[in-house]
């Protein structure tokens, strides 16, 4: 009798998962700015009553197993509040742009994802011998998924620029660590003495990539962390600026707020990759045009942002920032004529060897 139970519970979730699923194309675009939009306290709600739901289906195993109709039944009161949440959800996305879009759905595919494999879990274990051995470290486990990922839902930027302020937040994360494998490196002789044998040698080459520097190399990489260092400086102000105008989002905006400050993030997301790039070539060998090149773009890159904030905010509110791109682009323009210097020197003396 468990096997068409089961087959019969199988069936009913397979249809919630349709159904849900089709819930889900909904994401795929932003409601209409016309459409009232909906509080996202009651979002919140809703996903603390999902969480509650995920528990009741817990209990379910905690002593004999479920009968199926009271399985059934729990299902399709998770199934409801799941659909109901998606619906809240979708709705409180009026105004929101692509980064609060992205923010949002990752938390809500979190939550599906959790919710059935909780389901699945659950309806897999229903009429198996093996019950008592396979039901105590699933359930659980796939019950705290559920919670954890309501609990992350509470995490998600109410607002987008709150939103983008967290993503540029991970663009000076990345460029931070950039600047810090760029003051680690050392000088080959710092690393390599006469005490150290062969084998001592052979155990340090993983850990001390980069420690093979001349000592020319590592004045370029010196040259180089004091534009990774400026960087980081432009983007932490470009924070300061940023959070200094939440207040001043409108949610009635019809979009043109949000996409000038969702083009702020596209350029410092740009010019973090021009970083990472930038530090890659600080390891030999060290192909200074090509770092001439990043270097070109990065200055674009700033200077695109410098007019955007210029024509977003007043100057007592981004003089900081202004003051930190002047002193970027300043210092990009010397390094750049020192690059050209080396790179001069290093033509004249393959063509002196060339001679030889």
């Amino acid at each position: 009798m468990a096997k068409p139970k089961r087959d019969e519970l199988n069936q009913s979730l397979s249809s919630y998962l349709n159904t849900i699923n089709d819930t889900l194309q909904l994401f795929e675009h932003s409601p209409p700015p016309t459409q009232d939009k909906l509080n996202w306290n009651d979002v919140l709600n809703m996903s603390d009553h999902l969480s509650r739901q995920a528990t009741i289906v817990g209990m379910l195993w905690t002593g004999e197993p479920p009968e199926a109709k009271a399985l059934k039944e729990t299902m399709e009161s998770y199934y409801n509040t799941l659909q109901g949440f998606l619906l809240l959800c979708h709705g409180s996305m009026v105004g929101a742009g692509p980064t609060l879009s992205s923010s949002i759905q990752a938390s809500v595919k979190q939550i599906v994802d959790s919710s059935f494999k909780l389901l699945h879990g659950s309806v897999s274990l229903y009429g198996r011998g093996s019950y008592e051995k396979d039901r105590k470290p699933l359930i659980p486990q796939l019950t705290g998924a559920v919670w954890e990922a309501c609990s992350n839902l509470k995490k998600v930027p109410t607002t987008n620029i709150k939103a983008i302020g967290r993503a540029m937040t991970q663009v000076a994360v990345s460029v931070k660590d950039v600047l810090r494998e760029m003051e680690e490196l050392k000088p080959a002789s710092a690393c390599s003495s006469p005490e150290h044998d062969d084998s001592a040698n052979s155990d340090e080459d993983d850990d001390d990539l980069g420690d093979d520097l001349s000592p020319e190399e590592l004045e370029v990489a010196a040259l180089v962390a004091g534009i990774v260092s400026e960087t980081l400086m432009v983007v932490k102000e470009l924070i300061r600026a940023i959070a200094s105008m939440i207040k001043m989002e409108n949610p009635e905006d019809n979009g043109g707020f949000v996409d000038s400050f969702e083009k702020l993030l596209k350029l410092c997301q740009g010019t973090g990759e021009e970083i990472d790039e930038l530090g890659a070539c600080v390891y030999p060998p060290q192909e200074l045009s090509h770092m001439k090149q990043i270097l070109e773009r990065i200055k674009g890159n700033i200077s695109e942002v410098e007019v955007d904030v210029n024509g977003l905010m007043n100057s007592s509110s981004s003089e900081a920032f202004l003051g930190a791109c002047r002193r970027l682009q300043s210092l990009i323009e010397d390094i750049k004529t020192e690059l050209d210097t080396r790179t001069e020197a290093e033509l004249v003396s393959n063509m002196q060897n060339v001679t030889l």
